[in-house]
Parts: C-alpha cells; sequence; structure tokens
C-alpha cells in the first residue's frame, strides 16, 4: 500500500455536517495508515481528530478577509515541505486559499487537488472556485445535478457522487436509550414522559424551518393533539437574536411547557430514539440531510419537504414521510397521519459510511496514479 499524506481544509472543526465528515475521512485515512491532516481555525472536534491519530494544522483559512490571502504563501511552502499528497478543500474561502497557492506551485510535484461541494451555494465567480478540483466529490445527486446546471463548462466526468452516510454501528436500527439516560432525560424534562415527542435538529438559523414548527405545534395542540416538541440545536453568536424571537413566538402562542429549547445535545442518538417523530423543514433544500438520515437509521419516521437531499433520501428510504414544500396545512396532515400510523421504517440501510469512505479513499488513490495535467 502506497503510503498518502492528505490535508483537508475547512474553515473550523466546531459541529455540522461538514466537520463531521472531515473528522470520518481522517480517522479512516489515519487507521489505514495514512498521513491525516486538518487544517481549520479549531474547534471542539480537534481533540477527537487527534484522539484518532489525525494532525490538526491551527489556520484560520475561512476568515473572509483580504488579510486572509497573506495564507496562500505559507500553505504553499508547507504542501511542498510536507510533500503532501492530496489538498481536499471543503468551503469555498479555505478553498480559494488553497487553489490560489496550488496553482503557483510545480504541476509535476504538487498535491492533487480535490473540492467537495457540500451545499447549494449562490451560483458566483466566488462559488465557482469549489468546481476547480481535479475531482470535484457531490454529495449527493441533488449537488451532481446543481453543478451540471449552475457550471455547465465543469466536465461531468471530473464530478463524482459520494453521498454521505451513517454507521448502523453507531445508529442501530431499533435503539433504546440506556435507562439511567431517560432517568436523566425525564428528571430535565418531566413533561415528555408518555407522551408523543416531536423533533426538530440543527442549528438556530433562518430557513431552518423553526417558525413553521412552532405554527405547527400551535395548531396540533389546538386540534387537541397531546404533542410535545423539541428544538434541538445551538445557538451562534452572530444569532442569537433569532433564538430570542423564536423564544418569543413560543411565548406569544402559549406554547412554553410544550415546545422546549434543548440547546446543543451530544447525545442525539438518543433524543432521536426517544421522539416519535423527526422533522426535517428547511426552506432552502439542504445538500444531503445528515440528521433525516440518523433518525432513519435508528428506525424513527422522519417528515420532510420534498426537495433536495431530504427529499431524495425519503423518497429511496422513507416515502411515508414526504411532504410538500411549505405547505402547512399538508404537513399538519401528514404528522397526524404518522402519529396515527407510521409505516415502519424499512430496517435494511441504503446509505452507509463506510461506503462513502470507501469511495472517498479510492478517489485520492485513483488521482494520485492518473496522469497529471502539467500544460
Amino acid at each position: 500500500m502506497v503510503r498518502l499524506s492528505v490535508a483537508q481544509l475547512l474553515p473550523t472543526m466546531h459541529s455540522g455536517g461538514v466537520e463531521r465528515g472531515t473528522l470520518e475521512v481522517a480517522r479512516e485515512l489515519a487507521e489505514r495508515g495514512h498521513r491525516s491532516i486538518v487544517i481549520s481555525a479549531g474547534g471542539r472536534l480537534v481533540p477527537e481528530l487527534l484522539k484518532a491519530g489525525g494532525e490538526h494544522l491551527t489556520w484560520p483559512l475561512g476568515v473572509k478577509s483580504p488579510l486572509t490571502l497573506r495564507w496562500v504563501w505559507p500553505l504553499r511552502h508547507w504542501l511542498a515541505e510536507q510533500h503532501i499528497d492530496i489538498l481536499h478543500a471543503r468551503s469555498r474561502f479555505p478553498a480559494w486559499i488553497a487553489w490560489l497557492a496550488w496553482r503557483g506551485m510545480d504541476p509535476v510535484t504538487r498535491p492533487r487537488w480535490v473540492t467537495t461541494v457540500h451545499g447549494l451555494y449562490s451560483v458566483s465567480r466566488y462559488s465557482a472556485v469549489m468546481t476547480y478540483g481535479e475531482r470535484v466529490i457531490a454529495v449527493s445527486a441533488t449537488i451532481r445535478d446543481y453543478l451540471q446546471r449552475g457550471y455547465p463548462e465543469l466536465p461531468a466526468e471530473q464530478i463524482q457522487v459520494i453521498p454521505r452516510g451513517v454507521d448502523p454501528a453507531e445508529f442501530p436500527y431499533g435503539y433504546q436509550p440506556p435507562s439511567a439516560w431517560l432517568a436523566e432525560w425525564h428528571r430535565h424534562y418531566p413533561q415528555l414522559r408518555n407522551v408523543p415527542v416531536l423533533t426538530l435538529p440543527g442549528r438556530l438559523s433562518r430557513l431552518k424551518g423553526h417558525e413553521e414548527f412552532i405554527e405547527l405545534m400551535a395548531r396540533l395542540r389546538a386540534q387537541g393533539w397531546p404533542v410535545y416538541g423539541l428544538i434541538v440545536g445551538g445557538v451562534e453568536p452572530r444569532r442569537q437574536r433569532y433564538a430570542d424571537q423564536l423564544r418569543r413566538r413560543v411565548q406569544e402562542k402559549g406554547l412554553s411547557e410544550v415546545v422546549l429549547f434543548t440547546g446543543h445535545r451530544a447525545d442525539m442518538r438518543e433524543i432521536y430514539a426517544a421522539s416519535t417523530l423527526v422533522l426535517s423543514l428547511s426552506m432552502k433544500p439542504e445538500s444531503f440531510g445528515r440528521t433525516v438520515l440518523e433518525a432513519l437509521s435508528l428506525g424513527v419516521p422522519v417528515i420532510g419537504y420534498d426537495h433536495g437531499g431530504v427529499g431524495e433520501i425519503l423518497h429511496r428510504v422513507y416515502p411515508a414521510g414526504l411532504t410538500p414544500l411549505g405547505d402547512l396545512e399538508q404537513l399538519t396532515e401528514r404528522v397526524k397521519a404518522l402519529l396515527t400510523a407510521a409505516p415502519p421504517v424499512p430496517a435494511e440501510p441504503v446509505f452507509l459510511r463506510q461506503r462513502m469512505l470507501d469511495d472517498t479513499l479510492a478517489l485520492y488513490a485513483e488521482l494520485c496514479e492518473s496522469p497529471r495535467n502539467t500544460g
């Protein structure tokens, strides 16, 4: 086996799908004997990265400022000095820094250049850097279609669809939370004992559907449904005003004891498993929909809008959970139908994390062995 040195770049290592995917690939590289480096401004996942055998270089390449361009030369020097084989950018601003560093290197010896498109970015010159990779990974068919529509000059053979995935061992079908966890959970939230619980996971940011979720809960309660709602997700400092608005909205609706804000939680598996239904109500199409897949892997029914990556997952795994985008009336009826008699979630996993890891490392190996464009 040829030992590779792979550097992944992203803004931070706090939380989220991009960060989690980066960590998963970094861990797999280290487990297979490769050198695995992540370059970011740091974050809560760094200790986990180091424990898994990866390395971390604390460079703030994601700060959107002209001053960040000063990192181009140090990065170029570091890539040459460290003999990096694969340079893999996962976010736009770090990708610009990486591309500027990479294109100034000797085409015969520089790393091979990979980008992953994790989001449905605005089609623009700024976003176009994510199409500059020698290989462009699309995290779903939704992203592939977006790339082909928005950047028709990008050769189709340069795009490789590698869907995100979950580990059935981490999110096992039929999982039940331990009794000690449940006791602590009900100590914090006694109102959730023996009642239907609807959960909306995700960071508190606009377009994620929090307002629709609150309105849904108000409608269900007004119609006599004894449901409770969980909004599970952290608040970024610049979005504190939005979080405060949501809490005021809950109070105005008289739902303060019914719709609960948990903040950031590290025990999402247990929260999914303790939920009756998990919802995905983002008004903006998601590139994939990791939370949807995690809940379905456990066998928990999911309801989500029929667009983007979430619609893609539900069509393949749980069509009973599909509901038209932004139609609150149909959303309410769909929730009531599944609360009454939800079809079981199929036990056979569809989107596997190991397949994603195998495909990503195979792409690295294939690219390293392929002829270089030295023109």
